[in-house]
């Protein structure tokens, strides 16, 4: 994967706890081509590291026109370090990444397209719906949110045709309701979500009991969301390593792994792609991914990237 240097050439708060960037090519060289629902990830300096964090981010605008990279980070206090880092950043400042890369990628053979996206999880489905409008392609695009002030591109999701945004205040039974939206299934039409993964499982569990077949449900679990109340540190024991970390809460087991100096295998760092999958040997997994089966986790496996641990402590085989 290839790896360049960009710089903020501009900054706009899009919500309180939301930052929009536009990153451009520091030498003036084309910035390599995307499709929507792809990502990037920027490589954050830790002091206390000799490797940076790496933290993927999604590509907002569809136009991939050579000259620019748009993101939006919404700040996460309790996260790792990532968003609180591109936060702090300011025009002029320059930030290393990794070319675009796409897990998420709409279907060639769909004749429509139904998108969720819940929260910060609007990124990706923001832009998918704006290369699909500009097609003239059907889509509709359900946005759900806590309410306007919090919910960035808000005003534009509501002015699209198709689109619709839902306000809950936070109670969710007050939100979208997903069996009147999604429907029956229909042929040649793929249903995309990306949020919190209390959303995604809704919006895919829904659209399963409704007889929607797998391979017309595409997910993607935004990484801002995967830490959730309640957290807490607790002891890794990797045996092939020989190693004993201690894994506070923010950070992954990856994370501990690569601060000691191990070099795990990974690729989407988000629960979504599996390459990071070890095998639990003792200890209670709370499992953050979305890739495994359940069978693949009562035989053990455990994604490093984003899962922790029920257990005061966990061995895995890796």
């Amino acid at each position: 994967m290839s790896i360049f240097k960009l710089r903020v050439a501009a900054i706009a708060v899009l919500a309180p706890r939301i930052r929009q960037l536009t990153l451009e090519s520091i030498d003036g060289a084309p910035l390599p081509a995307y499709t929507p629902g792809a990502h990037i990830e920027l490589h954050v300096p830790q002091a206390d590291r000799q490797v940076p964090l790496h933290r993927a981010y999604s590509l907002v605008s569809p136009y991939g026109d050579g000259a620019r990279f748009e993101i939006a980070v919404q700040l996460e206090p309790e996260g790792s370090g990532g968003s609180r880092w591109v936060h702090s950043l300011q025009v002029g400042d320059e930030v290393t990444a990794s070319a675009p890369e796409n897990l998420f990628e709409l279907a060639a053979d769909a004749s429509s397209f139904m998108l969720f996206a819940g929260g910060i999880g609007i990124t990706p489905v923001l832009c998918m719906a704006r290369m699909l409008s500009a097609q003239g392609r059907p889509f509709e695009l359900h946005y759900s949110a806590r309410d306007p002030q919090c919910a960035a591109y808000h005003e534009e999701v509501a002015a699209m045709a198709g689109g619709r945004c839902w306000f809950d205040g936070g109670d969710p039974t007050r939100g979208a309701p997903l069996e009147q939206v999604i429907g029956t299934p229909r042929p040649g039409c793929h249903v995309y979500v990306c949020g919190p993964k209390p959303y995604i499982a809704a919006v895919l569990e829904t659209a399963a009991r409704l007889g929607w077949a797998e391979a017309q449900l595409h997910c993607e679990l935004f990484s801002g969301v995967l830490d959730e109340a309640g957290d807490r540190p607790f002891v890794v024991e990797l045996t092939g390593s020989g190693v004993t970390l201690q894994v506070p809460v923010g950070k992954s087991v990856m994370d501990v792994m690569e601060e000691a100096g191990l070099d795990p295998m990974f690729d989407c760092r988000r629960g979504e792609c599996g390459i990071c999958v070890a095998k639990v040997v003792e200890g209670e997994a709370d499992h953050r991914d979305i890739c495994l089966s359940s069978r693949e986790r009562d035989e053990g496996g455990f994604c490093t990237c984003v899962s922790r641990a029920r257990s005061e402590r966990l061995v895995l085989e890796i």
